[in-house]
């Protein structure tokens, strides 16, 4: 077996795995795919809280009511939230390699792997048209987001992701207006009177992974 066909490799990180350190590892291993020398990845991360920009973000969207510091992230999409009780999964898929070489179905194949793996938790999730990520009525009635996306490919390899909300401070997405969308809500598991494990999460996520992307 060449290590161009070896499986996708699974890792979860235990405890808060800083923004650049994981930056930084995720630029090592795509260069590593695109080389040859290393097989895609799912890496399952929680990160302190921090907010992250994109090459979309706008300035005043930044509101500064929190103490949290901000990072270039390098990827599509505007400012967002992660931290503890977040389930970041940073996607490292070669594209070329699965013959799949069409951005707007990746995006898709992440809508669908979430949606996927919220139904499993009885949630109802929907993407709607204009808006990126994954969404759901949320007990005041307001459509909110669950899950965020923000991808970044180099020649066909992916990387960053997609982020759901299990069990985060909510409060904390006070300090950004999350992707340019002021007019709804963000919500969690959690919030919604799902009580379900970080652990409980990663199994329905790698299962649904499999279904989505093969």
């Amino acid at each position: 077996m060449t290590l161009a066909h070896k499986p996708l490799e699974w890792h979860i990180s235990q405890g808060l795995t800083g923004y650049p350190i994981a930056k930084r590892q995720m630029e090592e291993r795509v260069g590593a795919i695109l080389a040859g020398a290393d097989s895609e990845q799912v890496w399952l991360v929680e990160h302190p809280p921090l907010y992250t920009s994109g090459t979309s973000a706008k300035q005043e969207d930044l509101l500064g009511s929190m103490p949290f510091p901000v990072f270039d992230a390098g990827r599509g999409g505007q400012f967002t939230y992660h931290g503890p009780g977040q389930r970041v999964a940073y996607v490292m898929l070669d594209l070329k390699a699965r013959r799949a070489m069409d951005v707007r179905k990746y995006v898709q194949a992440l809508e669908a792997w979430m949606i996927a793996t919220l139904k499993h938790f009885g949630i109802e999730a929907f993407i709607r048209e204009g808006r990126v990520g994954v969404w759901v009525i949320a007990p005041d009635g307001r459509e909110s987001k669950i899950g965020a996306i923000g991808i970044r490919i180099r020649k066909w390899v992916t990387f960053h992701g997609i982020s759901l909300n299990v069990h985060p401070d909510l409060s904390h997405y006070a300090g950004i207006v999350p992707c340019g969308i002021s007019a709804f809500g963000v919500t969690s598991l959690a919030a919604l009177g799902v009580k379900a494990s970080m652990a409980e999460v990663d199994a329905v996520l790698k299962a649904e992974f499999g279904r989505v992307f093969g």
